[in-house]
């Protein structure tokens, strides 16, 4: 399995999904005009990836900006993590936000709370 790598632009997040360290990054910003089409490819990885997972799996997220379209996007993304995590395998959510962002704290908390996975936080 091949690292899933996407450049970031002024709409969408740059992500690097790496299979042999278990580690999947998305930075940036998330607002594209269909975050299914961006998101979809994101998810299909995901699942192949989750057919032979490293014993842990990371993923870090650090949105400056994320809209309701994405937000929804990424829900699926945590469901699939969700499964892997009562499946016994090993998942970390690392959350970052800016330091007075309210709203991308709060919206990590929600996703913590509704989806019951663990989830560590830092401000920078």
């Amino acid at each position: 399995m091949t690292t899933l790598q996407i450049e970031k632009t002024s709409n969408t997040p740059k992500v690097t999904f790496d299979p042999q360290s278990g580690v999947m990054r998305l930075e940036g910003r998330s607002i594209p005009e269909n975050p299914g089409d961006f998101y979809k490819p994101l998810v299909l990885w995901l699942i192949d990836y989750f057919k032979s997972p490293q014993k842990k799996t990371i993923f870090e997220l650090k949105f400056e900006y994320i809209n309701s379209g994405s937000s929804k996007s990424l829900l699926e993304m945590f469901r699939l993590i969700k499964e892997q995590h009562i499946s016994g395998n090993e998942c970390l959510v690392k959350w970052y936000y800016e330091e007075d962002d309210e709203s991308v704290q709060e919206l990590g908390e929600h996703y913590q709370f509704t989806l019951k996975i663990p989830f560590e936080f830092e401000a920078y």
